[in-house]
């Protein structure tokens, strides 16, 4: 199951007209990339809880072809990480009563192994184990603490910085037992964190951590957009792409339209159909959804320009976010702007 129904407010504005699972990393939702890497390892029916501008998480899954079978539960108000989990489990009766389930969110980018995690489930014949990493400031995140055989011992919530008692921190990724469903409430916000996970602790449940040696970033902010961007033309993140590679670091899809007199210095991502006039520049780790358009002698650098998105003649942008469609009109200079719709297309 996917977790689904969160606002993302803390990326906001891009969140104010995108559900953050599908805002696009590489030009694909976020979400689709998790829903890759289940498929890649033999997971092939997913359900997904849904509430902030739903239909777009739902209409995009039910028309586009991922591997695996897509479910939606739409929440009407929230039931929190382990409430919408029980919902499903009650009204859809989607998790076998003998079958390990994986449970993780749907706006966080990893390419963790979740073959050798289950393996490791099983072999601590754990009820619940979660999937960590290390960061090296671990204050904006929930520090986990473990016993030499990876048993958890305790959690600090956001410890001051300096303080913490360990680098590990909560991921997101769980693997649970269907016992688990045992101890969440019927329709009550309940949540992993707060409310299930104390709870096996305190009952002495076995409750394990598995630490990955693989790429995690949680798509926070701003700041984090951008960098897990950088971290894929870096190679530090290993992502299915649906625009092919024509060069070293450099990505063009079909159908494009590159003036002779433009510039394209890798590395960079130009999506099919993209139009780029003479003069125009595209560098440093810039990206450009399907269809954009950049006008003579414009210069995109260290961007990311989501699909139909415009920068027209002579303008400059570098370090922006350009939503959908918009368009940055001509002979402007923009630095570490974010340029987004006042509306979402569909707010159902």
């Amino acid at each position: 199951m996917i977790l689904a129904a969160g606002v993302g407010s803390r990326l906001d504005p891009i969140t104010r007209t995108v559900p953050k699972p599908m805002v696009p990393i590489i030009n694909q939702p976020v979400m689709e990339h998790i829903v890759r890497l289940l498929v890649r390892h033999g997971f092939n029916e997913i359900y997904c809880n849904t509430h902030y501008l739903a239909a777009q998480i739902e209409d995009y899954f039910n028309s586009h072809e991922v591997g695996a079978t897509m479910h939606f539960n739409r929440e009407t108000e929230l039931m929190g990480t382990a409430g919408g989990v029980k919902r499903v489990a009650e009204e859809k009766h989607f998790f076998a009563k003998d079958e390990t389930f994986l449970v993780t969110g749907g706006d966080d980018l990893t390419d963790i192994d979740l073959t050798a995690m289950l393996q490791f489930h099983k072999s601590k014949e754990a009820i619940a184990t979660i999937g960590l990493t290390t960061v090296d400031d671990p204050s904006q995140f929930g520090v986990v603490v473990l016993e030499e055989d990876g048993r958890i011992q305790r959690f600090v919530e956001k410890p001051a910085p300096g303080t913490a008692p360990s680098n590990l921190v909560n991921t997101g990724v769980y693997l649970f037992e269907p016992e688990i469903l045992d101890l969440i409430p019927s329709g009550q916000f309940h949540d992993f964190g707060k409310n299930v996970f104390p709870f096996l602790l305190e009952q002495q449940k076995p409750f394990f951590g598995y630490k990955m040696n693989t790429y995690w970033r949680d798509v926070g902010n701003l700041r984090e957009y951008r960098e897990c961007h950088d971290d894929f033309f870096q190679h530090l993140l290993k992502l299915e792409t649906t625009v092919p590679q024509t060069g070293e670091g450099l990505w063009i899809g079909e159908g494009c339209e590159i003036d002779p007199q433009a510039e394209i210095t890798a590395p960079c991502v130009l999506g099919p159909g993209c139009k780029i006039g003479a003069g125009a520049r595209i560098s440093d780790k810039s990206v450009l959804g399907a269809g954009c358009v950049v006008g003579p002698g414009a210069t995109v650098a260290h961007s990311i320009l989501w699909d139909g998105a415009q920068v027209q003649a002579n303008t400059h942008i570098e370090r922006c976010v350009v939503g959908y469609n918009c368009k940055v009109a001509s002979d402007a200079a923009i630095f570490d702007g974010t340029i987004v719709p006042p509306d979402p297309v569909d707010k159902r």
